[in-house]
């Protein structure tokens, strides 16, 4: 073996199974007792497989299978591997929002890989929250790591139609709303819309963070572009499995990985794929439980000069995840893109960005653009502020109509989620195109737990007028398949006091999209008398998991993490030494 490696004495695994004491002995003993010799994990890595599987999460059906593919890599790489089940925060069923619980996994996913003897980890999510929430914890435990993404599902269909998870649902439920669409068209939408395993196939979340999860060098070359089905997905786990085997010989941990330039990289892609308004509080918190003090300022300086290049739904018009894997993937995108990032930022391969591109090419440049021809001369995002959000809001402005670009109007504000949701259906509605939506107490603590609802619906007494965007407002995410004149995350959030609570439906809001400013225009005085009258609303947790999410989450602009789990907060406990 190469003297420059580690040698199995040296390996985490055998503090608990190498020493001749008692403690050792039980754990050599209760090894024997699953039907394992001592030749299956003695002097071998042992690598832990943390699936974010559940028969509730449809995204990561297929992970069952996939483990037995990571756990034959494993086996080849000379390693010994086991499952751990980890927390599954599914999109589609947990409530209030999976939000609330991207922090519980990562806690998770930080105190297994601690608390057990694993030498490295797989790291198998996909579904929204799942990939920053392993990545954040993996990143604090600071073993070997590697990212297995679920995989996009294939592409929907409907008579004839090509169909986008999440995209085309807002789309056809507008229609319905409007009356447009029969109940028998309405059951075959719901029937085709996803067709298999995978996340969504649009450039949602789950394709964003996926997406970064590569940039950062987390993934394989090309893993997260892969539709979830394809046998190619099968051969990525087995691939998987072999090279964290030798990352935990090579003792590559993700502080060499994760380093300022990796998380440039990662934020120049997104911006380029047309990523979801989530990953600006998802990438500051992997970035921040890394090290790098990412701001919102840095990404909206990306997003002015990086073009949008891939014109996959919802920024794009015509394309899913599956034809972005057909045109190249993710290799080729970041090919096109070469000279913007830094390539030489070490990966899970071992070797640069730059050598892991090499030979990457497009092979649909009308699905993977050339910078010479972008779907948007700009980014995916843009950053406001002003006095309706002093620490920053975002906006997606190549997924809204461009009139709403710089627009004012009256607001129609919102004070809670059954409170619109009554409005926007009353037929009399007193509403028109130039008002601004508004929704307030929908942020990490008002939520609670920052749900995707900033996606306003339009009013139906506008949608049955043929009006299909409007300008809205909230401190509230949305979904990453969403689009529209959408402001979102604004903060501070009203629950605690920001300027959004002082809002008054009639009060005139002004966005400048080029300026990057949004403004309420009412005077300073006037805002003053306001505050001085506003009253904290009671918090929504008195006990367990919430109680404590409440009290530590961070704002939007810093990435809803806790606050005791960043790195200027005391330091790592280590490893456990209390055997």
């Amino acid at each position: 073996m190469d003297t420059s490696k580690k040698k199995p004495e040296d390996l985490r695994s055998a503090r608990w199974f190498a020493p001749d004491d008692l403690r050792s002995f039980g754990h050599r003993s209760r090894m024997m007792q699953l039907g394992y010799a001592e030749e299956d994990f003695r002097d071998k890595p042992v690598i832990g497989i943390l699936s974010t599987w559940s028969e509730l999460n449809t995204c990561h059906s297929h992970f069952p299978e996939r483990v037995k593919d990571v756990k034959h890599g494993v086996l080849q790489a000379g390693g010994f591997a086991v499952e751990m089940p980890a927390l599954s925060v599914d999109e589609s069923f947990t409530k209030p929002t999976s939000m609330l619980y991207r922090n519980m996994l990562a806690m998770e996913t930080e105190e297994i890989i601690r608390s057990h003897p694993l030498d490295g980890v797989v790291l198998m999510g996909g579904c929204d929250k799942t990939t920053p929430g392993l990545v954040m914890g993996a990143i604090s435990a600071g073993v070997p790591m590697i990212f297995l993404p679920a995989g996009p599902m294939l592409r929907g269909n409907y008579a004839g139609k090509i169909l986008g998870s999440g995209s085309d649902a807002w789309k056809y439920w507008d229609e319905r709303r409007a009356g447009n669409i029969t109940d028998e068209e309405w059951l075959g939408i719901q029937g085709g819309i996803a067709r298999s395993a995978g996340t969504c196939m649009t450039m949602g979340t789950a394709s964003t963070m996926t997406a970064i999860a590569e940039a950062l060098g987390l993934s394989l070359p090309g893993a997260s572009s892969i539709p979830a089905v394809d046998s190619g997905h099968q051969r990525m786990g087995s691939a998987c499995g072999r090279r964290i085997v030798e990352m935990v010989w090579e003792d590559l941990t993700p502080d060499r990985i994760l380093t300022d330039a990796a998380v440039n990289n990662a934020a120049t892609v997104a911006m380029a794929t047309g990523c979801s308004t989530n990953a600006v509080v998802h990438l500051i918190a992997m970035a921040r439980r890394a090290g790098v003090d990412l701001k919102l300022d840095d990404l909206d300086e990306l997003g002015r000069v990086t073009p949008l290049v891939a014109n996959v739904r919802p920024a794009g018009k015509n394309y899913l995840m599956e034809d972005f894997y057909y045109a190249g993937g993710l290799r080729a995108l970041m090919k096109q893109l070469e000279d913007r990032l830094d390539c030489s930022a070490m990966t899970v391969t071992g070797r640069s960005m730059g050598e892991n591109l090499e030979g990457a090419e497009v092979f649909n440049d009308d699905v993977i653009r050339p910078l010479s021809n972008p779907v948007y001369h700009e980014g995916s995002l843009a950053v406001l502020r002003g006095n309706l959000c002093p620490d920053g809001a975002v906006i997606k402005p190549a997924a809204c109509d461009p009139r709403f670009h710089v627009h004012e109007g009256p607001a129609l504000v919102f004070d809670s989620y059954p409170e619109m949701k009554k409005a926007i259906d009353d037929e009399n509605l007193d509403v028109t195109p130039d008002h601004v939506l508004v929704l307030r107490n929908a942020g990490p603590q008002g939520g609670p737990g920052f749900p995707e609802w900033g996606m306003l619906p339009i009013p139906k007494a506008l949608i049955k007028k043929g009006h299909r965007d409007m300008l809205r407002i909230s401190d509230a995410r949305m979904s990453g398949t969403s689009y529209g004149a959408c402001v979102l995350h604004v903060a501070p959030e009203s629950f605690v006091g920001g300027p959004l609570a002082l809002l008054k439906t009639g009060d005139i809001v002004r966005l400048d999209l080029a300026n990057r400013r949004l403004d309420m225009l009412v005077d300073d005085a006037e805002l003053d008398r306001r505050r001085a009258e506003w009253k904290s609303p009671e918090r929504r947790f008195e006990r367990g998991y919430g109680y404590m999410f409440s009290r530590h989450v961070t704002q939007a602009d810093q990435g809803c993490d806790f606050d005791f789990l960043q790195t200027d907060f005391g330091h790592t406990a280590g490893e456990p030494d209390i055997f």
